[in-house]
């Protein structure tokens, strides 16, 4: 009898050391950080398949790069024709969605081309900014630059307030997203706003840096 019962014993402890350790592994394989992007088409893959544009892009660097490490998962609501307000409108339930570590803030375009309230668009960037900080995550914010023929002082004025923005509320900045294919036309679409799909890992590889910073 005592024997069975050790027997016994050692199988319980086996089986318990097996689950325990499945799980442990099934954990070291989730994703243990997000990154959230809020945007509009230049991140959502307008006029490009959206396994092509700079998120999906992000993703599949992520994997690689952390490989044997904590896993990052991407999650990327960017919507075409966003603007400020409604990104300010919708922080809240992401944020609660996805417990982001990282946002990387990419709105303003928008409200730039429409000509809307710089003050206004100020205060709705900043609104998400400050949100994401209270809930914990670092940002990232995308700088933009409008057209030239919006008149120069407007044109200032909208740049102007992404540093400002970062620099009030200390976040990373890339002062212009598009800085290295804005000029060159083979790499805008037929409209002469939106990036092409060969645009897009120039594109990341312009972002790289800040977003490695901001999941570290």
């Amino acid at each position: 009898m005592k024997k069975m019962l050790n027997a016994v014993w050692m199988f319980v402890v086996f089986q318990t050391f097996v689950i325990v350790s499945s799980q442990s592994l099934a954990q070291t394989n989730e994703p243990v950080k997000s990154v959230l992007i809020v945007g509009d088409s230049l991140s959502a893959g307008y006029g490009i398949k959206v396994e092509q544009s700079w998120p999906s892009l992000l993703q599949i660097k992520l994997d690689q790069v952390h490989q044997q490490g904590p896993k990052v998962t991407v999650h990327n609501v960017s919507i075409s024709g966003q603007t400020s307000v409604e990104g300010a409108a919708q922080i809240e339930q992401l944020l609660v969605n996805t417990s982001p570590d990282l946002v990387i803030l990419e709105l303003g375009a928008n409200d730039g081309l429409r000509g809307l309230s710089i003050p206004e668009m100020k205060k709705n960037l900043a609104n998400i900014i400050q949100q994401s900080q209270q809930a914990k995550a670092k940002v990232l914010l995308l700088g933009m630059h409008v057209p030239s023929n919006y008149g120069r002082r407007y044109s200032q004025m909208f740049h102007n307030t992404f540093q400002q923005l970062a620099d009030e509320y200390n976040t990373a900045l890339v002062p212009f997203m598009l800085e290295t294919v804005a000029t060159r036309k083979e790499f805008i679409q037929p409209d002469g706003l939106h990036p092409t799909a060969e645009a897009q890992p120039l594109i990341l590889e312009h972002l790289w840096r800040e977003i490695e910073q901001g999941v570290k």
